[in-house]
């Protein structure tokens, strides 16, 4: 474990070393993403092997309730781990929760059919996806403050598209890899019989990437210029809870609105593309991992530049703008790619919705970790974050819900991503100006 340091030069970082920070922690994140989207890819087929699958919609929905269940657990262990990182460090947090979220999504894969075990199966798969939750509510905790802490306040804007937008289009893409490499391996029923678990036994990967690479990162210079005035000047815990009266709950408050819009966007185009693709344009594994393989280049792309967008107009001006892109176009092209036929113009429609989908998401980390002080930060930023991302993430299985049957999803979609913007809009406007405050 890196010691604090003694001296204020030992605080610096090479330009080298904050590339490190932020691209590991937008590797961390992708592998976080990566663990939990490949579920999106698998579900119609989860939906027979785990559940009832007599009604279609509602197996369905059951899969993306197990989906939900892990988004649950992550605000628990968002402030577990977050505690744990503004204890003890954002890179020792970073490795454990890496190692924990692979081996957890990796057991995944060998849990025995609903044919073979019964109601054990949903049960057993259910409580693994909750120990994910937990594990990956601790991801964030690391990944979310590790990289924006290590790089300047000019390009923080920048370093949250990265992270979280950039990271997201990896994960996805990762996933969209994954799908077309087992596809070809195990294809038609064989994918159906033993294809899927393998998707499950690659989460292994963020496991190995926690052991290897992580572990040799250099700390938060913020953290470590905390841990050494914590080291001479020891806080009491009464200091503590003054921190956290000290408006923390309004604060909070905000930042998990602010998610919930913002994360709830994403699930609701990227999250909610796979299935929607396969059920109403009815496409075959190949052309719908291919799609979904450019769709996640484009979220990357898109994500930095709204990242980087923050930091030229503000935090508040640019998230306001996203809002209103996101508000007019997402509904139009929901109601657009419903309609569509061709192989080309779904691909169109699909690419367009994972880009502006991550608009409003990728400045959502920065302007958390500008809400909250570096005492606090993980705890705030991992919290707000998994609360909002919980209740975001509900957002598919309640559309499937409320959708007779698949030939209603476009309006369904439509009319619930709109909603979601104007949300997104209302709580932008009440949120003040962050740029800068971590200096």
């Amino acid at each position: 474990m890196q010691t604090p340091p003694t001296g204020a030069a030992d605080l610096v970082l090479t330009p080298m070393q904050k590339c490190q920070a932020v691209a590991m922690s937008c590797l961390g994140w992708a592998f976080d993403l990566f663990d939990l989207f490949i579920l999106l890819y698998v579900t119609p087929i989860l939906a027979h092997v785990f559940f009832d699958s007599s009604n279609q919609m509602l197996s369905l929905a059951a899969v993306y309730a197990a989906f939900t269940v892990t988004l649950v657990m992550r605000p628990v262990g968002g402030y577990v781990f977050g505690h744990f990182s503004d204890r003890h460090g954002r890179k020792r947090t970073l490795v454990i929760a890496s190692v924990g979220v692979g081996v957890v999504t990796a057991l995944m894969g060998v849990v025995p059919a609903y044919q073979t075990i019964g109601i054990a199966a949903p049960l057993l798969f259910l409580f693994l996806r909750l120990v994910q939750g937990v594990f990956m509510g601790g991801m964030v905790a690391a990944t979310h403050t590790l990289g924006t802490e290590s790089i300047g306040p000019k390009h923080r804007g920048l370093a949250s598209g990265i992270i979280t937008g950039g990271g997201s289009g990896i994960g996805k893409l990762f996933a969209s890899l994954v799908f077309l490499l087992v596809s070809f391996a195990f294809p038609g029923p064989l994918f159906t019989e033993w294809g899927w678990r393998f998707m499950f036994f690659s989460g292994l990967i963020s496991s190995l990437l926690g052991l290897f690479v992580f572990s040799r990162l250099h700390e938060s210079p913020l953290w470590l210029a905390l841990a050494a005035k914590r080291r001479h000047q020891p806080a009491s815990r009464s200091d503590e809870r003054s921190l956290l009266r000290d408006g923390f709950a309004g604060v909070m408050s905000g930042c998990v609105l602010l998610t919930l819009a913002g994360g709830g966007l994403s699930y609701l185009t990227s999250g909610y593309l796979p299935t929607f693709l396969k059920i109403v344009n009815d496409l075959p594994h190949t052309e719908l991992g291919l799609i979904m393989s450019c769709a996640a280049v484009c979220v990357t792309a898109s994500s930095v530049a709204s990242g980087a967008l923050t930091d030229r107009i503000g935090r508040r001006r640019g998230m306001l703008l996203c809002g209103a892109v996101s508000l007019v176009s997402i509904p139009l092209l929901y109601l657009g790619l419903g309609k569509a036929q061709t192989t080309g113009v779904i691909a169109a429609y699909a690419i367009a919705l994972s880009a502006i989908g991550t608009f409003c998401y990728a400045p959502l980390l920065i302007v958390l970790n500008e809400r909250f002080p570096t005492e606090l930060r993980a705890r705030g930023t991992a919290v707000s974050w998994n609360i909002g991302f919980a209740i975001g993430g509900s957002m598919p299985a309640l559309v499937s819900l409320i959708t007779k049957d698949a030939s209603a999803l476009a309006v369904t979609l439509a009319a619930t991503c709109g909603l979601v913007s104007l949300v997104y809009l209302a709580v932008a406007l009440l949120t003040p100006e962050t740029k800068g405050a971590m200096d």
